[in-house]
């Protein structure tokens, strides 16, 4: 009706510009983002050091005969709070997101912090816990997708078991990516204009905000094929990564700055799962050859594991 041109739409928090078309995708995304979270100086924990914690931290996912949100939240908080805190915090109960603000005020919790590490160890080790909000729903729904469509499951389970490090899963990471192009962790991204902006012609004051509704692009039928069904093997494009409708982690200067880390302790939590256990999803039901649901809500996810 709006012949792909952006609209203004008026809410309750006021004016939102919504982006319908992709050729106004690129310009989003090239603009540099006000508050883009930064990586801090230092670095997180090195990839063999993060394949280390996982591969003791699964267990937790396997230890029973069934998987749902409430067990995959424990094993990844566990696993957080190592590779940001160190092995001392593997005990605690506080989940990876009500660190961030204790990080920002005094650096690690009393007791946590490593020898030698100030208030700064915050700013190097926030981009680490932040990585691990999304990952539970995200394991959970790229196993759901697998326990759904066995023959990519077997697929993905041998060569899980053939490889011991994450990166080297091909496979099994463009599932991990094809989920969250159909349930992305951030399904409408946001921003608010710094000066005055053109769209499509017409030029908007500073102050705007803009709303790109990525989920609505990654699933839209008429640029991308088979939009509503899960096809992993698209990721294998060369440049599928690059496509500027895709942006499970966005794209430009406001690309999530934990996207490598969150694939990588996402690949290697579903590698360990199906290296041990045959997947079989118990609910929700879904039908693998027709349309799959828009809303995928983790907490009515329930898998049964049998030992493969």
């Amino acid at each position: 009706r709006h012949g792909g041109a952006p609209v203004l739409v008026r809410g309750l928090s006021g004016a939102v510009l919504v982006l319908l078309d992709r050729q106004e995708l690129r310009q989003f995304y090239e603009a540099e983002p006000g508050t883009a979270p930064r990586p801090g100086p230092g670095a997180v924990p090195s990839r063999a050091a993060v394949r280390a914690v996982i591969a003791e931290e699964a267990r937790h996912l396997t230890a029973a005969a069934t998987l749902d949100l409430v067990r995959a939240r424990h094993a990844v908080a566990r696993a957080a709070r190592r590779i940001g805190l160190g092995d001392g915090a593997a005990a605690g109960d506080e989940h990876p997101t009500g660190l961030l603000g204790r990080f920002r005020r005094r650096g690690a919790p009393d007791g946590h912090a490593p020898p030698g590490r100030s208030a700064a160890y915050a700013g190097r080790e926030e981009q680490a816990l932040r990585a691990m909000d999304g990952i539970p729903a995200t394991v959970l729904r790229t196993l759901l997708l697998l326990g759904t469509h066995p023959a990519e499951q077997d697929a993905a389970a041998a060569e899980a078991a053939g490889s011991g490090a994450p990166e080297d899963l091909p496979r099994l990471r463009a599932c991990v990516r094809e989920c969250l192009r159909l349930y992305p962790a951030v399904p409408d991204l946001v921003r608010v204009t710094r000066t005055e902006t053109e769209w499509r012609g017409v030029r908007h004051p500073a102050g705007t905000t803009v709303l790109l509704p990525a989920h609505f692009h990654q699933r839209d039928p008429e640029h991308v094929p088979a939009a509503h069904v899960f096809v992993p093997g698209r990721w294998k494009t060369p440049g599928a990564e690059e496509d500027i409708r895709m942006a499970p982690f966005g794209h430009g200067p406001g690309r999530c700055p934990g996207d490598r880390l969150g694939l990588l302790i996402t690949t290697a939590l579903c590698a360990e799962v199906l290296r041990h256990r045959r997947i079989t999803a118990t609910r929700p039901l879904l039908d693998p050859p027709g349309p799959l649901p828009v809303a995928l809500d983790p907490r009515g996810i329930r898998l049964t594991l049998t030992r493969r």
